[in-house]
């Protein structure tokens, strides 16, 4: 249930803001404040999806608490409410972080799609903080051979910058991984990390995902929405498999990447936005150029750092170490007794050709624990590893 803050001076508009809400939808929980200290108290101590804040107010004004509420709270969207004659510190709180800002007397349509917009945010927000706590169990870079050495090495001198990154490899080798990596070490690591899977997205709802759309702007459009470079304003957006996306959000990609601006699809209005993008991919770009599947120009400018992940045979002697992280994670999952695996097994799973990479040794050895012996033994991978 959404939880909503209403901070405004006078009691007239804060009736009108929430009656406009609830009637919009029952389930929300609005809460009032009558002047900026108030608001401000109340933000401490409790949990709010979204705060309306009017700008002129007694004893603290909206910018003030603006300034504090992204000091202690910054993943609370704000919509600022403007008199006349308050544009100019409206556009300055929408630059200090504000998610937009209202105008009075409200707007019906246009307050409805701020508060639905900015919640969608905040959704995002949630989930990707929830993903972030398992961000170090899940996305642990496991290995001491020579490339992933490299690699860790890359990520430390690349991951405080905000140069745009592009990871290489086969499928199952981890480029995600490096993706969370790279964005946990940054200076963007507060905020959202959102990755899109350009692969998993139909060519016709691309750029929707990508850059929003206005209402209207096609079939089943029904309201305007906030796309994956919105969500991820201030963090860092994943790109991932990107050779699977279409030339025309190809276009629209390198826009963003150029000027730092993307507009919805169906309209024209210009959206800054200040994102890191790290892209990946398991395709030949260069011959992907050459056959006019991809653009020279969006390579260049995705391409500041390029980070090739090896494969799993490119990299076997990690193989004892992947086995050994793999069985106790599985074994933490299950909440069973951490299998161990003779020498002989071991080595019998580093003689294997690991077309599917580290994915495929993960369900390999979850295999083995099922069906092996207390210990599982060179004749279990034999018998159970289906190479």
């Amino acid at each position: 249930m959404p939880k909503i803050l209403i901070i405004e001076d006078e009691a007239a508009i804060r009736r009108v803001l929430r009656k406009i809400i609830t009637e919009e939808n029952a389930s929300y929980e609005v809460e009032e404040a009558e002047d900026g200290l108030q608001g401000m108290e109340m933000i401490k101590n409790n949990d709010y999806d979204l705060v309306l804040c009017d700008i002129k107010m007694p004893k603290m004004d909206g910018v003030e608490v603006l300034e504090k509420t992204q000091k202690i709270k910054p993943e609370i969207p704000m919509l600022m409410i403007s008199g006349h004659g308050e544009l100019d510190t409206a556009v300055q709180t929408m630059r200090m972080g504000a998610f937009d800002y209202i105008s009075k007397p409200p707007d019906l349509n246009r307050l409805l799609n701020a508060i639905r917009n900015a919640l969608d945010k905040k959704n995002l927000v949630v989930e990707n903080k929830q993903l972030k706590k398992k961000v170090s169990k899940n996305y642990e870079m496991v290995g001491e051979s020579e490339a992933i050495s490299r690699i860790k090495e890359i990520i430390e001198k690349v991951a405080i910058t905000d140069a745009r990154v592009l990871i290489t490899g086969p499928n199952g080798t981890g480029k995600e991984l490096v993706a969370h990596w790279l964005h946990e070490k940054s200076t963007r690591s507060k905020s959202p990390l959102i990755e899109v899977n350009c692969a998993a997205i139909p060519s016709e709802l691309i750029e929707s995902e990508l850059f929003g759309h206005v209402k209207g702007s096609f079939t089943g459009a029904n309201r305007d929405r906030a796309g994956k470079f919105e969500a991820a304003n201030g963090g860092t957006i994943f790109l991932d498999e990107i050779g699977d996306m279409s030339l025309s959000a190809q276009a629209k990609v390198l826009r963003a990447l150029q000027e730092n601006k993307i507009s919805r699809v169906g309209s024209d209005k210009d959206i800054k936005v200040d994102v890191r993008v790290i892209a990946a991919t398991n395709k030949n770009l260069q011959k992907e150029i050459e056959e006019n599947r991809f653009r020279e120009d969006l390579y260049h400018r995705l391409a500041v750092i390029l980070i090739e992940v090896p494969s799993l045979n490119d990299r076997r002697e990690d193989i004892p170490l992947l086995v050994n992280f793999f069985a106790k994670k599985i074994a933490n999952e299950q909440g069973t007794a951490v299998k161990s695996f003779s020498a002989g097994a071991i080595k019998q799973l580093q003689t294997y050709n690991w077309t599917g990479n580290i994915r495929e040794l993960r369900n390999v050895v979850e295999r083995l624990i099922i069906l092996g012996g207390d210990e599982v033994s060179e004749e279990d991978v034999k018998l159970f590893a289906s190479k």
